[in-house]
């Protein structure tokens, strides 16, 4: 049987404005699929293509409101149709793009989504849990009074077991253990991930991360970062650099940095990886926990969720001194 290998399609689109625009950044990322995919045929078998955060659509506007007026839409749409006959064709899984959601069952909330959806349809949709804030305005499902859907969904397929997190979700420990602890093995991180946080020192975050998740929770990560130029995307330039990390933190291949389109490709090594995970008994930190001894993680940090009318940068910005307030800092 031949070695699944997965693909980060990196992304240089225009930004749409408006909803009715998203279906150009769709064409081109369905293109995109296509040649890696048949392109890398005769080398290797990929079963996972990746791309990254806001390639549908970036939340432009400067309120949940006008997000949703302009921008949003509801998960089944258009666009998850067109991956699913190209996931169909293929044979292929994909992560999706992120998008700005709304739901009937969640009215005055605006989320950044991300779907999962392999040959049979859409098999887990993932809702940032932590938006970059301020600048973020959508809402994290913890903002959500009741909210009672998985948070970390972890999808079980033929290569693999799958878990996604979002961008800045990344910056912390937790989440990426969360969906390690529910079973991933291979940890998708699409990201829209910008300059100067990325893969250049001194502030080589986007590396630094990567790669620490990786070994920290003895998983293969599959990190497709945005590419967009500053004129696609303002205010920020994009470094791109998509990657692909074993469990023991070394970058299997990588896109230069800079931004422009590219496809990274490279193994996902399951049977490798489950066999050192159940062989080691030394740098197996998921199984070395000692979750009792961290009782002030249960406390502080960001307050329960606002109300409708905070979830604007400065409704953000004042939860955030709060926070401050009640740690002392």
């Amino acid at each position: 049987m031949s070695i699944p290998y997965a693909a980060c399609c990196q992304v240089d689109n225009p930004n749409p404005g408006h909803r009715d625009e998203m279906a150009r950044n769709t064409s081109a990322m369905l293109a995109q699929l296509e040649r890696a995919v048949v392109g890398y045929r005769p080398f290797h078998d990929i079963r996972l293509v990746v791309f990254p955060e806001f390639a549908h659509a970036a939340p432009i506007h400067p309120t949940a409101e006008e997000i949703a007026e302009k921008l949003a839409v509801e998960i089944p749409n258009p666009h998850t149709e067109r991956l699913e006959a190209a996931a169909r064709e293929h044979g292929v899984w994909i992560q999706s793009g992120s998008f700005l959601e709304v739901d009937p069952k969640y009215p005055d909330a605006v989320f950044n989504t991300t779907v999962l959806i392999g040959p049979d349809g859409i098999a887990s949709k993932y809702r940032k849990v932590n938006p970059w804030i301020p600048w973020e305005v959508h809402a994290s499902p913890c903002d959500i009074p009741g909210y009672e859907e998985e948070l970390f969904p972890v999808v079980e397929t033929d290569i693999g077991r799958l878990g996604v997190a979002t961008c800045y979700d990344w910056l912390f420990p937790e989440v990426t253990r969360e969906l390690t602890l529910a079973g991933a093995e291979v940890l998708i991180r699409i990201s829209a991930y910008m300059d100067p946080w990325g893969s250049t020192p001194p502030t080589d975050w986007w590396t630094v991360v990567n790669r620490c998740r990786a070994l920290e929770n003895m998983a293969t990560v599959v990190a497709c970062n945005q590419g967009a130029s500053a004129a696609h995307y303002p205010p920020f330039s994009w470094p791109g650099s998509s990657m692909i990390v074993d469990l023991d933190g070394r970058i299997v291949s990588q896109a230069r940095p800079g931004p422009g389109e590219a496809v990274v490709v490279g193994p996902i090594g399951i049977d490798a990886l489950r066999e050192e995970r159940s062989r080691r008994s030394g740098h197996a930190m998921p199984l070395h926990l000692r979750p009792e001894a961290y009782p002030r993680a249960r406390g502080g940090g960001l307050e329960p969720g606002p109300t409708a009318a905070d979830r604007s940068i400065e409704g953000l910005e004042g939860r955030i001194r709060r926070s401050v307030d009640r740690r002392g800092w």
